[in-house]
């Protein structure tokens, strides 16, 4: 049987108590897992979040997805899903990568050297779930005598990458993988970067993939928002499919400056759309989602949720294509 999550975005405004709402009618659902998502200061904190949800929850996994190296020091977020999961009763999980750029811009912090950032943190935060006095000497991140008191030391720890590096570092390290809004017909590329990585180690890291499954207008128009950090960086291959051009880019940016990224949204065409989701009648969805599944033997699926009022009648739609998906749709 496949696991199902939602991964929460936090849009700015929603407030802590309507993501806490969000992740028990999930639960209701028979959800499996909550991601939520590192935004800066765009959205409430990433911890008190997911803490307020741990209280308000019996079964639900619950971790960052994604938090980054760069606004907290590694040993501090490790300490803090170390605090969440002793809070959560052993529920909590750690998703990292080097964030995205749009992130950083307000606060004027730099992303220097993503891959070793990722890297280190990924050790330093394996090193303190083991509940050990830890020495580290990294390339960015160093320390000295430095041990938490909670925490456990098979704390899952998942990645987000999209470039070839920090793909094969997610295969070489991490205990899962989110592939996140991939161009569909990519997706055997991504595995294959994957599996580069996990050579060197030996992993064999599970997969977890999410996108929106679009059954009707509503939840079409919920993903396009979803789409922009999706196409400001896409690789050249996937440009060259969508016919996105470098002036489309810069005009999604300005407009998100303008107006956020529900004004960004407004912009993106479905043809930008169409190849990252899944689409159609919830029997369609869930015979094209099985059929792809099986082929690129994914573990998980993560449903993105945006929208506070529309987020119970995609749960419920996703909740349907998934139970079709475990009964061999």
């Amino acid at each position: 049987m496949i696991k199902s999550g939602i991964g929460i975005n936090q849009s700015p405004g929603v407030k802590v108590q309507q993501m806490v709402e969000i992740c028990q009618e999930a639960e209701h659902f028979g959800y499996d897992s909550c991601w939520a998502a590192d935004q800066g200061l765009d959205t409430r904190d990433i911890f008190v979040t997911l803490a307020a949800i741990a209280q308000k929850t019996t079964t639900l996994r619950l971790g960052t997805g994604i938090t980054h190296p760069f606004t907290r020091h590694p040993a501090v977020t490790a300490s803090a899903i170390a605090s969440l999961d002793e809070l959560s009763g052993g529920r909590a999980f750690l998703g990292v990568s080097a964030g995205g750029i749009d992130t950083f811009i307000p606060l004027g912090v730099d992303r220097p050297k993503p891959v070793a950032a990722t890297r280190e943190m990924i050790q330093i935060s394996r090193a303190l779930f083991k509940n050990e006095a830890v020495n580290f000497d990294g390339e960015l991140f160093h320390l000295k005598g430095a041990r938490i008191d909670s925490g456990r030391s098979d704390i899952e720890i998942w990645m987000a990458a999209r470039g070839p590096k920090m793909i094969a570092l997610g295969g070489e390290m991490a205990d899962g993988i989110l592939v996140d809004f991939i161009h569909k017909d990519f997706l055997q590329d991504f595995i294959d970067q994957i599996q580069v990585g996990a050579k060197i180690s030996g992993k064999k890291p599970k997969i977890c993939y999410s996108t929106m499954i679009v059954t009707n207008e509503r939840a079409l128009e919920e993903v396009r928002p979803l789409m922009f950090y999706r196409l400001l960086e896409p690789p050249q291959n996937v440009r060259e499919a969508i016919h996105l051009t470098q002036e489309d880019t810069e005009s999604l940016r300005r407009e998100a400056a303008r107006g956020g990224l529900l004004a960004a949204g407004k912009l993106i065409k479905d043809e930008w759309v169409e190849p990252f989701v899944f689409m159609g009648s919830i029997e369609k969805c869930a015979t094209e989602l099985t059929q792809f599944i099986k082929k690129y033997k994914i573990d998980e699926f993560m449903l993105p949720i945006m929208g506070v009022e529309s987020a119970p009648e995609i749960m419920s739609d996703v909740a349907k294509v998934m139970t079709l998906v475990n009964n061999g749709s």
